[in-house]
């Protein structure tokens, strides 16, 4: 079993039309090892092909819109709203998720926070 091409994976995306695929089986190229389960791709793996050209074409630039008007030849509202509408397809980590009871407890027993921020972090858990 050879390494997908590239085009096999842009033919996949194409057939799945972003709908979620499970990988059932995982084989490392030259070794002989496969791993059986079942495991989600990630979301920017779920793309259209065009679009994870596009992310990586933005990501390479340093997120420079200036620069991916020149490589795709487009206006600024063009790639301002191409990666809108990507963005707001792709469900976001929360990076400001609420600290357990255990967390809080955690800073508190090593002076991070004071008590009455230890209390009013316990209370928004409620």
């Amino acid at each position: 079993m050879s390494v997908p091409e590239p085009r096999e994976w842009q033919e996949l995306s194409a057939l799945t039309q972003g709908a979620a695929v499970v990988v059932e089986r995982v084989r490392l190229p030259g070794k002989s090892v496969s791993i059986e389960g079942a495991w989600i791709l990630p979301e920017l793996a779920r793309l259209p092909a065009e679009d994870q050209v596009f992310i990586a074409a933005f990501v390479r630039s340093h997120g420079s819109i200036k620069e991916m008007e020149q490589v795709f030849g487009v206006s600024y509202p063009t790639v301002k709203a191409r990666l809108n509408r990507i963005a707001a397809g792709l469900e976001f980590i929360d990076t400001s998720p609420r600290p357990s009871r255990t967390e809080v407890l955690g800073r508190l027993a090593r002076g991070e926070i004071s008590a009455d921020e230890a209390v009013a972090d316990l209370e928004a858990l409620k």
